[in-house]
């Protein structure tokens, strides 16, 4: 709605935003690695503590992590190389969209616990919905800080439907007297690898945006594009990793490593073939795709030839997503964060570097 240079702004703060909400999925994935198993084990007892004291913990990190980030805003967008002249665009949208973290990470605790339980929601849609159709309103009246306006609004409103999804089905209760301190160090021990492996793929694309943004607004705004066209083939990946996380939990704290193995080859025949589609779909319609976010042909031009080079890579990925989120299930965290480190560490970041500096 606003072209090329707004565009290369929001690419601008997406890195930062991505790290976010993968320190609230992988942070409150932790939590379900505890009380998947504790459900699948029917320890009832156990579940109330893990799921109050975690609530707490999860308020306080997410209110702090909020107060970090607003006061030191300025110098992570300079350590992420933000050129200047979308320097304030990016920063006054990152100030107002961190505001709504506390939502977004309530939101993504409230649907670890369901899942925990065996349940999921759609409450997500809500949200997505509605930031499409208020993104163009605020937009209209408040220009740029329009859109993350109508994040923050769309966020809260999707925490809200949740909490009402809750007080119609109660699955748990919440009382403050099975606050249990001793657990906060159990939570740490499965939530930092789990919140730390989600973060990875985030801090990599933060560091290919500070190379990227040598290369001019067009390059910018294309691996923007090639973000969002992102979502559609790694997100089933992540829901995968998620479900399995719950399910493969809940088998362990049950006992039943033989269904355990039934889910997992399930996830992978299903995960497999639909990347094949979503992928192949993507890979051919790129161009045109691009120009659904910015009418900019050279921006076009570089998602198609970027897809073309890492089209398979997504089909592999979500093989990879579903065995860590099995590993995450039962409770080895910290395995899945070391291939994660692999990947992205130790052969991504590197490679980007040095292909960058070769001119490549």
């Amino acid at each position: 709605l606003l072209g090329e240079t707004a565009y290369a702004a929001l690419t601008n703060a997406t890195p930062l935003i991505l790290i976010l909400n993968a320190i609230a999925m992988g942070a409150t994935n932790g939590v379900a690695i505890l009380l998947s198993q504790a459900v699948g084990a029917g320890d009832r007892f156990r579940s109330a503590r893990l799921i109050t004291t975690s609530l707490v913990v999860a308020v306080i990190f997410a209110l702090g992590l909020t107060l970090i980030l607003e006061l030191t805003l300025t110098p992570l967008l300079l350590l992420l190389q933000t050129p200047s002249e979308i320097f304030s665009l990016t920063h006054s949208y990152l100030a107002i969209y961190i505001l709504g973290y506390l939502p977004v990470y309530l939101y993504c605790y409230f649907a670890a616990v369901m899942r925990s339980y065996g349940n999921s929601v759609i409450a997500m849609l809500i949200c997505t919905l509605l930031n499409a159709g208020l993104d163009p309103l605020f937009i209209h009246f408040m220009g740029f800080d329009g859109a993350a306006v109508a994040t923050l609004l769309s966020q809260t409103l999707c925490l809200f439907c949740m909490l009402g999804y809750l007080q119609r089905k109660p699955l748990f209760s919440l009382h403050l007297s099975q606050f249990d301190g001793s657990l906060v160090t159990d939570f740490i021990r499965k939530g930092i690898p789990s919140a730390f492996q989600q973060s990875i793929p985030a801090i990599s694309t933060s560091f290919l945006t500070a190379l990227v943004s040598s290369y001019g607004i067009s390059a910018l705004a294309a691996y923007g594009i090639t973000g969002k066209l992102e979502t559609i083939l790694f997100y089933p990946a992540m829901a995968l990793n998620m479900a399995l996380t719950s399910i493969v939990g809940q088998c362990a704290g049950g006992k039943r490593y033989d269904r355990a193995g039934d889910y997992i080859r399930l996830s992978l025949c299903y995960g497999v073939l639909a990347l094949i589609v979503l992928s192949a779909a993507v890979v051919i319609f790129a161009n045109p795709l691009s120009h659904l976010f910015v009418d900019s042909d050279a921006a076009a031009e570089i998602v198609a030839s970027y897809f073309r080079i890492v089209g398979i890579g997504y089909v592999l990925n979500t093989v990879t997503n579903c065995f860590l989120g099995s590993l995450n299930g039962l409770g080895q965290p910290t395995k899945s964060m070391l291939c994660m480190v692999l990947y992205y560490l130790i052969v991504r970041m590197p490679l980007a570097g040095i292909l960058s500096a070769l001119g490549f």
